[in-house]
C-alpha cells in the first residue's frame, strides 16, 4: 500500500517537473523569437529596400512625365487640329483653311488682349492696396526705441547733480575780461592813485632824483670855487 502511494506521488512530481520544463522551454522560445524580430532589418535588407524605393520613385516620375506629354499633345491637337496634307488640296480648300486659321488667330489675339488688360488692372489694384496698407501702417507706426546703457545714464545724472550742488556759478555764462574794458589815455595809465604802492614808488624815485641833482649842483659849485 505504501509502495503504491509512493509511486503515485513520484508520478505526480514527475508530471509537475515535466510541465515546468515545458513552460520554461516555451518562455525561452518566445524570448528568443522577440530578440530575432528586433534584428529583422539588417544592413543588406536596408540597402535592398532603398534600391526598391528609388526604383519605384523613378517609375512614378516617368509615368507623370508621360502623362504630361500626352496631355500636351491632346491640347495641341484640339487647338491646332490634325495635320493636313496641303499638297493634295484644291484652291478653295486652301482658302477655307486660311480663313479658319485667320479667325482662330483673331480670337486668340482678342483673348490675349483681354487677359493682359485684366492682369494690368489687377496689378494696379494690388499696388494701390499695398500703398494704402503702408500708409495705414505709417500712421500707427511705433518708432524704434534706442537702447541706452544704464550705467551711462546714471553717470550723466550724477554729473548733473554734482554740478547743481557746486553752486550757481556753473550755470552762468563765461564772459571775457577784455570785452567790457574801457581804454584810458596813456598819461593817465602811467599815473597811479595815491593809495597804491605804485604811487609811493613814484614819489620815492622823484625824491632820489632831486637829491642827486642837488648833490651834482653842489659838486659843480665847489669845482668852480676851486678854479677861482
Amino acid at each position: 500500500m505504501n509502495d503504491f502511494i509512493s509511486q503515485d506521488e513520484r508520478r505526480i512530481r514527475e508530471d509537475r517537473e515535466r510541465k515546468k520544463a515545458d513552460v520554461r522551454a516555451r518562455l525561452e522560445a518566445q524570448a528568443s523569437s522577440k530578440t530575432k524580430k528586433k534584428g529583422f532589418m539588417t544592413p543588406e535588407r536596408k540597402k535592398k529596400l532603398r534600391l526598391l524605393l528609388r526604383r519605384k520613385a523613378a517609375e512614378e516620375l516617368k509615368r507623370q512625365q508621360e502623362a504630361k506629354a500626352n496631355e500636351r499633345k491632346r491640347i495641341i491637337s484640339e487647338r491646332i487640329g490634325s495635320k493636313k496634307n496641303f499638297d493634295s488640296m484644291s484652291e478653295e480648300e486652301l482658302k477655307s483653311v486660311c480663313r479658319s486659321m485667320h479667325d482662330r488667330l483673331k480670337s486668340l489675339e482678342s483673348e490675349k488682349w483681354d487677359m493682359e488688360t485684366n492682369a494690368s488692372r489687377k496689378e494696379l489694384e494690388i499696388h494701390q492696396l499695398s500703398t494704402q496698407v503702408s500708409d495705414m501702417r505709417g500712421k500707427f507706426f511705433k518708432p524704434p526705441l534706442k537702447r541706452v546703457p544704464k550705467y551711462q545714464a546714471k553717470i550723466e545724472r550724477m554729473l548733473l547733480n554734482a554740478r547743481k550742488e557746486i553752486g550757481f556759478t556753473v550755470t552762468l555764462r563765461s564772459v571775457k575780461k577784455d570785452q567790457f574794458k574801457v581804454e584810458e589815455p596813456k598819461d593817465k595809465q602811467d599815473q597811479a592813485p595815491e593809495w597804491s604802492w605804485k604811487k609811493g614808488q613814484q614819489q620815492q624815485g622823484s625824491q632820489q632824483q632831486e637829491v642827486q641833482l642837488s648833490e651834482e649842483e653842489e659838486v659843480l659849485s665847489a669845482e668852480e670855487a676851486d678854479e677861482y
